[in-house]
């Protein structure tokens, strides 16, 4: 049986978590394998609507076992309120916790907004939750991994070890810093906050190897997209670990993986969160923005809004080695008179398409006729308008890959699975 990656094409938000829900249906594992609580994936079913930050999106099939890998970042105090979130609504949460993933702790969140502060002008668009810090703590050998947890002796001697060599420098950087907390205070806040969780914390390898032996379905989640990998995004305007369907199995437990299916999720319109570039940025964004929702899950900050990125996406969906596509929130484009996709772009190092931030680019589009019915109860693309079909089919030509599920709404049941 498959395993089947989902991944981001475009800079976040493409709606990944809505994907991995539909196909977690058939899954025996739903495994999150990298970043952390800094962007939500939003999940609409029979149990409510749900935005999810570092639980996977398949958290809601009993059958399914969520793993949240080794080269997850994890928030303590924000999983526990996740996990009471999902629970609360009668879902039997059936958890597996890396004991090699990073934890992500205030301090690091305190760090990042220090540093945000800063920068001013030049921040990054941080969501401030500590990712970053987190991850550099871990590359500097100075991380606090989960597995510690159980082990409250080396725990408290490794956070001691982090704090001796951490607070000096956060002293002379930061005027504005200031952190009482000692070692052993934050030991015993963090054996309190994750008291719930620590029996699900193990070597997630081990039941992940044996689903695999047993040709069960695995199914591994990314957070944001291609734009933003850390690698082969729009540097320095990235998050700081590795989104690319290349690292699904490092960041989850299984370093020899070789997924039968990688399915880049696009949306239908191009949108972004942040510091950084949209070329395709529409001029009059407010009542668009307001109709699609397209707000951050974590912060609520406006997404900027744009018209679809043939270019950046191919981009994206070459970067994540995808085999088919799905495409999302068409539904949103109802309406549009002024439809089209930027084809190229017209400007200095045009020939470079990753997300080149330093160069003046200019659009060159295509126009596409629109449509004005509402097509939220559409269930095979034939029933779609014949706008909505050449929109889809334009864009498949372009991307070189199959859509192979086209979204129109949230529910779960809005879905068009194309052969």
């Amino acid at each position: 049986m498959p395993s089947i990656v989902v991944v981001g094409a475009n800079w976040g938000d493409e709606g990944k978590g809505r994907i991995v829900d539909f196909l977690a249906s058939d899954a025996s594992a739903s495994i999150r394998f990298q970043g952390g609580n800094n962007a939500g994936h939003t999940v609409v079913n029979d149990f409510g609507t749900f935005k999810l930050h570092q639980l996977p999106s398949g958290i809601f099939n009993p059958n399914c076992i969520a793993v949240l890998g080794p080269g997850m970042v994890i928030s303590p105090a924000a999983l526990t309120e996740e996990i009471e979130e999902v629970t609360a609504t009668g879902v039997d949460v059936n958890l597996r916790i890396s004991d090699r993933a990073t934890l992500c702790l205030p301090l690091h969140a305190l760090e990042d907004t220090l540093e945000e502060q800063r920068l001013g002008d030049a921040a990054y668009g941080s969501t401030r939750q500590g990712i970053a810090p987190a991850y550099g703590d871990r590359v500097m050998k100075k991380g606090i991994l989960v597995g510690w947890l159980n082990q409250p002796e080396v725990l408290e001697q490794r956070i001691q070890f982090m704090l001796d060599w951490k607070l000096p420098q956060l002293k002379a950087l930061y005027p504005d810093f200031d952190y009482t907390q000692s070692a052993a205070e934050l030991t015993a806040w963090l054996l309190d906050v994750t008291k719930s969780w620590r029996p699900f914390i193990c070597n997630v390898t081990e039941p992940l190897k044996a689903l695999q032996a047993d040709k069960a379905n695995l199914l591994f989640e990314a957070q944001l997209g291609a734009g933003r990998d850390l690698v082969y995004g729009e540097y320095p305007w990235t998050t700081s670990s590795n989104v690319t369907a290349a690292y699904a199995g490092i960041g989850s437990g299984l370093p020899a993986l070789r997924p039968e299916r990688v399915i880049a999720v696009a949306k239908s319109f191009s949108s972004s969160v942040g510091t950084g570039t949209l070329v395709t940025a529409m001029e009059e964004q407010d009542n668009f923005r307001e109709s699609s929702n397209e707000y951050g899950a974590v912060t609520g900050r406006p997404r900027d809004m744009g018209y679809f990125d043939a270019v950046a996406t191919r981009n994206g969906v070459e970067l994540q080695a995808a085999t088919e596509i799905a495409l999302t929130k068409i539904d949103c484009l109802s309406g549009m008179k002024d439809l089209k996709i930027c084809v190229a772009y017209d400007g200095e190092h045009s020939e470079n398409p990753i997300w080149p931030q330093t160069a003046e680019l200019q659009p060159v589009y295509e126009k596409m006729q629109g449509w004005d019915e509402d097509i939220t109860g559409c269930r095979t693309f034939e029933s779609l308008p014949q706008g909505a079909q050449d929109y889809i089919t334009r864009i498949e030509e372009l991307m070189g890959v199959p859509i192979v599920m086209v979204s129109v709404g949230p529910e779960r049941d809005q879905m068009i699975i194309r052969k």
